[in-house]
């Protein structure tokens, strides 16, 4: 895919996000690979009001080419792309279903969110729970690269999820998986509950 093709499906990707309500204000981030390093969302950004020729352009260095400056998250970025070389992007966001789940105390850190559907399964697997750090905290790159290796998703507690995918559409399909399955298990929570069974699970990862 062409740069130009690519700047201009991060901001149809963006606008879609943001039209649908799975971010809000200027929060989120969008990155994908290119032969040269990153396009990166910029700092301050809506992703309703994204301008293709003002993404920010990320050398392999990690140093501002062209654009806008990047989203000052983007160290989240940067770390998946060094612990899973076949990342091909990287969506951030504060989804509000994902968000509330990540503030409650109820869950396993080891595994956010249980098997509710198949989808969830295939699409993000396993979901380790990030300790809680500052915005913009250098530690927290830190804290994401211990469980990045593994697992190419990961919630933020307080904050939100970061996806890893071989693409955008595939990052961007799991992470709206991801809000949805948080949406259901809010809702179902106090109900007795019928979730996938391992085995089911592992056919499904087998």
């Amino acid at each position: 895919m062409s740069e130009a093709r690519l700047r201009e499906e991060i901001c149809a990707i963006g606008q879609s996000i943001f039209e649908r309500g799975l971010t809000a204000g200027s929060s989120g981030n969008i990155s994908a690979k290119t032969e040269e390093g990153w396009l990166m969302t910029p700092t301050g950004s809506s992703l309703g009001r994204l301008d293709p020729a003002r993404l920010s352009k990320l050398g392999h260095d990690g140093r501002l080419v062209s654009g806008d400056p990047p989203t000052k998250e983007s160290f989240l970025h940067r770390v998946m792309y060094e612990e899973r070389p076949a990342t091909g992007a990287v969506v951030h966001l504060h989804s509000t279903h994902s968000v509330a789940v990540s503030c409650l105390t109820e869950v396993d850190s080891d595994d956010v969110l249980p098997p509710i559907t198949a989808y969830y399964v295939m699409r993000v697997g396993k979901l380790p729970l990030v300790p809680y750090f500052r915005p913009g905290d250098l530690a927290l790159a830190e804290a994401v690269r211990g469980f990045a290796g593994k697992h190419h998703a990961v919630l933020l507690a307080n904050h939100g999820p970061v996806i890893a995918g071989s693409n955008l559409d595939d990052a961007v399909n799991a992470i709206e998986e991801l809000e949805e399955t948080a949406k259901l298990y809010l809702l179902l929570r106090g109900a007795e509950t019928r979730y996938l069974t391992r085995s089911q699970v592992m056919e499904l990862q087998g």
